[in-house]
C-alpha cells in the first residue's frame, strides 16, 4: 500500500470519526426527514464504522461504507473536493487542497 493511499485513509477516517478538520457534512434529504433520535444513531454510526471490506471498499481509501438502521439501508460516502468547491481535489492526500465532504443518505437515494 502506497505512502499516498494510507495518507488519504488516515485523513478520511479522522475526519468521518470527528466530523471536523478539512471537511463537511451533508445529510440526504432522506435522513434529514427522519427524526432527530434516527439522525443522531445514524450519524454514530457512521463515525463508528469500521467495517471496511474489499466489497465495500476496493481502493483501501475508506471511503464508502453501508449498514442498517431499522428497516433501512444506509450508505455513506466521502468525495474530494478543491479548497473552492468546484471540481475535484487533484491531490486527496494533501488536506492544504482538498475538502472533504461527507454524504450520508438512505441506499435507495444513491
Amino acid at each position: 500500500m502506497s505512502d499516498t493511499l494510507l495518507t488519504i485513509r488516515r485523513l478520511n477516517d479522522s475526519f468521518r470519526r470527528t466530523l471536523s478538520g478539512g471537511g463537511k457534512r451533508l445529510m440526504a434529504s432522506g435522513i434529514a426527514a427522519l427524526p432527530f433520535q434516527d439522525q443522531a444513531a445514524i450519524v454514530g454510526k457512521v463515525m463508528a464504522f469500521d467495517q471496511f471490506t474489499e466489497d465495500n471498499d476496493p481502493h483501501g481509501e475508506h471511503d464508502f461504507g453501508a449498514f442498517d438502521h431499522g428497516c433501512d439501508r444506509i450508505f455513506w460516502k466521502i468525495d474530494y473536493y478543491d479548497q473552492a468547491m468546484e471540481s475535484g481535489s487533484e491531490n486527496p492526500a494533501d488536506p492544504a487542497q482538498t475538502v472533504r465532504v461527507l454524504t450520508i443518505m438512505l441506499a435507495q437515494e444513491y
